[in-house]
């Protein structure tokens, strides 16, 4: 799979970069340098100034002070249009592509082929398939984006960076929503941009991801520069984390046994989109139960049809043996059921809403003066003690929340729904994209919920993540509920056994 003969090698230097937006220095005089023919992490806490480095590589945001150097060539990118032209190609976790478009169109848009005033459409679809090809991608150029996967469309994007002679590369938390094959197909991707030479910058939270595909590592933590491994062999991963977040973290996820009491969420022959048969659980007040499974095992479809997402066709929910109008997300939330979706940015916050209302915007409806009016001193109030509570890291309560960290949007996501009265909370890959130490403070906080009688769900596709923070796991694979362990008995060998289809093998999905 190679991606071009071998170029020179590439080089990027970060020099002396300072960004301020107002109230907030997002970065202070942050140098390092990143060489071709490596692939050089970039970490840190959510809020440590990752983005904002990554949005003045790619052109989106001019630095205060300090430059980037190609090459040993100063830049200052006035657009992002100068930084493609320049070689540098910044692939995001929201992907910068048309769904509506074709693969040839999204792979060429802006340079498109033509034969004097008109599209060429024979030689656009035939420098999309050698483009495709770059990457060992066999679509039809003509096939719409948004009929693929997250993971093929991944590999449109890339191969339209390497289309516009893209010779720095970063991404961004490229493997959030793939599966382990998908992820071991992106690196082999990777390794070969590496091997001729390009330069690569990656950022992630994953420390395993780290240390299978990086050479290098630069901490960043408030803005400033912390420290650069020029390498990982050297660093042991409790020394890396603790230059991420200033501390130890030698409990992760904090868990604790707890005292608990009747059924808080009963759920019976729930039937539906996405489920091959009528799944039923039920979880206790003080509990968390961990759903686990691979990519497409049904989790995020059954916990859209508990939470009145989607309409049921069959079953039933109760909430503290009180049945719950079906395929009602209102009549959800005002029994005490609420939900933290799996894809925060679109269905989760409000981003051109500020803080403060997006914290407020479920429970002001119960704080109604007269029962029409605005009670803004509450508002306020509650916004204030919620952003303090839950540490989210933010200039003020009137701050975009569109302009925070995925880390501290999900804390004001789980602050909305502390101003409710919640009895259960469903959380949908909570930590996904978000750093270690803000890890461990969501972690702490599922447990405070469930020590006051919360029943809590949590579905991730990160085993040791279930593994550590649940009192009960329950594996689904294909649409059906495969398993059930105790926290006892759920290692991890049983839990992904469980987990993969039949005829697979543990080992062959771990490779």
């Amino acid at each position: 799979m190679s991606v071009s003969a071998r170029a020179s090698v590439a080089s990027l230097d970060f020099v002396a970069l300072a960004k301020e937006f107002p109230g907030v220095r997002a970065l202070d005089d942050v140098s390092f340098s990143v060489r071709g023919g490596g692939v050089h992490a970039l970490m840190g806490e959510n809020g440590a100034g990752k983005s904002t480095l990554l949005k003045i590589l790619s052109g989106a945001y001019r630095p205060s002070s300090g430059s980037v150097r190609l090459d040993g060539i100063e830049r200052v990118f006035g657009s992002t249009a100068e930084a493609i032209a320049a070689g540098v190609a910044v692939i995001y976790q929201e992907l910068h592509l048309v769904s509506e478009m074709t693969v040839a169109e999204n792979l060429l848009i802006g340079r498109y082929p033509r034969r004097g005033l008109l599209l060429d459409r024979a030689a656009l679809r035939a420098e999309a398939a050698r483009l495709l090809a770059l990457v060992g991608e066999d679509l039809s150029p003509d096939t719409r984006l948004g009929r693929l996967s997250l993971a093929q469309r991944q590999m449109v994007e890339i191969a339209k960076a390497l289309g516009r002679g893209a010779r720095v590369v970063a991404f961004d938390e490229p493997t959030s929503s793939l599966s382990a094959k998908e992820t071991a197909r992106l690196f082999a991707i990777i390794r070969d941009l590496k091997a001729r030479g390009h330069a690569i910058l990656y950022v992630t939270h994953r420390m395993d991801e780290v240390y299978e595909i990086c050479d290098a590592a630069t901490v960043l933590r408030d803005g400033r520069h912390v420290v650069t491994h020029d390498s990982l062999a050297a660093v042991t991963r409790d020394a890396l984390v603790k230059s991420m977040v200033g501390r130890e973290l030698t409990n992760v996820y904090n868990y604790r046994p707890r005292l608990q009491r009747p059924e808080g969420l009963e759920v019976s022959g729930l039937a539906g989109p996405g489920l091959r048969a009528p799944v039923s659980f039920s979880v206790k007040r003080g509990e968390v139960l961990g759903f686990f499974g691979l990519v497409g095992a049904g989790r995020s479809e059954l916990m859209r049809l508990v939470c009145g997402a989607v309409e049921p066709s069959a079953g039933e929910v109760k909430i503290h043996g009180a049945r719950l109008a079906s395929g009602s997300p209102r009549a959800a939330i005002r029994a005490g059921l609420v939900f933290c979706p799996e894809d925060r940015k679109k269905e989760g916050i409000v981003a051109i809403r500020s803080v403060a209302e997006n914290i407020n915007l479920s429970a002001r409806r119960s704080r109604l003066r007269a029962g029409l009016f605005l009670d803004f001193t509450w508002e306020k109030r509650n916004a204030r003690e919620k952003i303090a509570g839950l540490r989210v890291r933010t200039a003020s309560a009137d701050t975009l929340i569109g302009t925070l960290s995925g880390g501290n949007q999900q804390k004001a996501i789980l602050a909305r729904w502390l101003s409710e009265n919640v009895r259960v909370i469903v959380l949908d890959e909570p930590t996904r994209g978000i750093d270690i130490g803000a890890k461990s403070e969501i972690y702490a906080l599922i447990h405070e919920l469930a020590e006051t009688g919360v029943a809590v769900v949590i579905v991730s596709s990160e085993l040791p993540e279930v593994l550590g923070i649940s009192d009960r796991v329950i594996v689904m694979r294909e649409g059906l509920v495969a398993a059930e362990f105790a926290r006892e008995s759920a290692t991890p060998e049983a839990v992904l056994r469980a987990a993969l289809p039949s005829g697979s093998s543990v080992s062959a999905a771990a490779a």
